[in-house]
């Protein structure tokens, strides 16, 4: 599938490294050091209501970290799925009498647009289920072979050629266990009761009837009438919601791969479960740190599709708003905090990137010192921020500032609150500040 244009990103003078990130598993900051690529994996769109800010906040995340190790000389490999076939998808095409293809395609559509505006770095691997069902039914046979999975009798199935009733094929939780080094829970470090109640509210069917654990979850779906499906080597049908990023991460990526990313609604029962699917299928964990990003809230709930409370970027584009303020607005807030989006933030931002376009901006560059100027609100609400101060003065001082601040857990608060007090500040080479809010941060002044 074709992702979106890769912005221009400029290198930048000086010596950086790679990053401290928080590892949900471990619930500590670990140095996300690649072997040899970086090796990214972000959980794509469901194809409807794109792109919401919370969408934004994730990949914006995910950008950052790229952008990191890319400024300390590493080489990334970032792949992202598109779940274009899901119950969720189906349904909300019914409920509009839009075929489901046609759906998707234009969502997927939208999605790109919004990303490119928003200057962030496609995947090198942007890949739709619908692409990999044979890969996918080949990996289910696998585990079925190994006594890793599980035929639940389906009354509602379309019976094969032969008569024979389909079923769907379950993930066998206890049995993946007795066999590899994962448990469920590595990732989310939740109790019974906390895994239920999720299961049930993020797609699960802790109580379908035939299955072993309440927590086994589907693999393949049989066909059912009236719903997409396609024959393979499992019978009629189609993948399951986790397998699906399985088999495509460890396509693309290799087992092991440097960081799984997504939101932390992602944690469980998605990214738990695809951890188990990986190991399970390739003996080897899926990825040495599983990054997660906060969930944003607007008008008192958090953003959702089911709620319905979203902020669209199309919208915001729509309204003239400069695509650069959205990111700013983005990244005043710490990626892994919970948070809640407002006007003000977004009146915040623009009063934040016209501030730095006149200090740092194409026609201040050359010039050896900036003018005073006032950052307003815009600074005062930067968070979370790491204990770094520039130096008056040098713009070199400066650049290895902002390196370690977002090099401290993608700290971009304290990265825009650097920027913010330079703008009073004499600078030696407006020139590299520029570069370096480009190419690190992403806004082109």
């Amino acid at each position: 599938m074709r992702a979106w244009e890769r912005p221009e990103i400029d290198s930048v003078p000086g010596e950086s490294g790679a990053p401290w990130l928080h590892d949900t598993k471990t619930d500590s900051l670990v140095l996300a050091q690649p072997r040899d690529a970086a090796r990214l994996y972000v959980c794509g769109i469901t194809p409807y209501d794109a792109t919401h800010i919370g969408h934004a906040n994730t990949y914006l995340a995910f950008d950052t970290l790229q952008r990191v190790w890319i400024d300390a000389g590493f080489r990334v490999h970032y792949a992202q799925n598109v779940t274009d076939v899901d119950d969720p998808l189906l349904e909300r095409a019914s409920a509009t009498g839009v075929d489901w293809r046609d759906l998707a395609e234009s969502q997927v559509e939208l999605f790109r647009t919004d990303m490119q505006a928003l200057g962030i770095i496609p995947p090198n691997d942007f890949v739709a289920v619908t692409e990999v069902i044979d890969e996918v039914a080949a990996a289910v046979a696998l585990l079925q072979e190994a006594g890793l999975a599980y035929p639940v009798p389906t009354d509602d199935a379309i019976a094969g050629a032969d008569g024979t009733i389909a079923a769907d094929l379950y993930f066998d939780i206890q049995a993946a266990e007795a066999s590899t080094e994962w448990t469920l829970g590595d990732e989310s470090n939740l109790d019974q009761a906390s895994m239920l109640r999720l299961f049930a509210e993020r797609g699960g069917d802790p109580d379908r009837a035939g299955k072993r654990d309440r927590l086994d979850p589907l693999l393949w779906k049989a066909a059912r009438a009236g719903e997409p499906a396609w024959e393979s080597a499992v019978g009629a049908g189609r993948p399951g919601w986790h397998i699906e990023c399985s088999v495509i991460a460890l396509k693309e990526l290799g087992t092991d791969f440097t960081v799984q990313g997504g939101g932390s609604d992602l944690i469980f029962p998605h990214h738990d479960m695809s951890a188990g699917h990986a190991e399970a299928l390739s003996g080897h964990p899926l990825a040495g740190v599983y990054s997660h990003t906060g969930m944003v809230a607007y008008r008192g709930e958090k953003m959702s599709k089911s709620l319905g409370n979203l902020v669209l970027v199309s919208g915001l584009r729509a309204q003239n708003v400069d695509p650069r303020a959205i990111r700013l607005a983005l990244l005043a807030r710490h990626y892994r905090t919970d948070w809640e989006w407002t006007a003000a933030l977004l009146d915040e931002a623009v009063e934040r990137l016209s501030i730095w376009s006149a200090a740092f901006g194409a026609e201040s560059v050359g010039a050896a010192s900036v003018g005073t100027a006032s950052v307003g609100t815009a600074a005062a609400n930067a968070s979370e921020s790491a204990d770094v101060t520039a130096t008056s003065g040098s713009a070199a001082a400066l650049v290895g500032d902002l390196r370690l601040a977002l090099r401290h857990d993608l700290d971009t608060p304290a990265a825009l609150q650097l920027i913010d007090d330079a703008v009073a500040k004499p600078i030696d080479d407006v020139g590299l500040v520029n570069q370096a809010i480009s190419a690190l941060l992403g806004v082109a002044l």
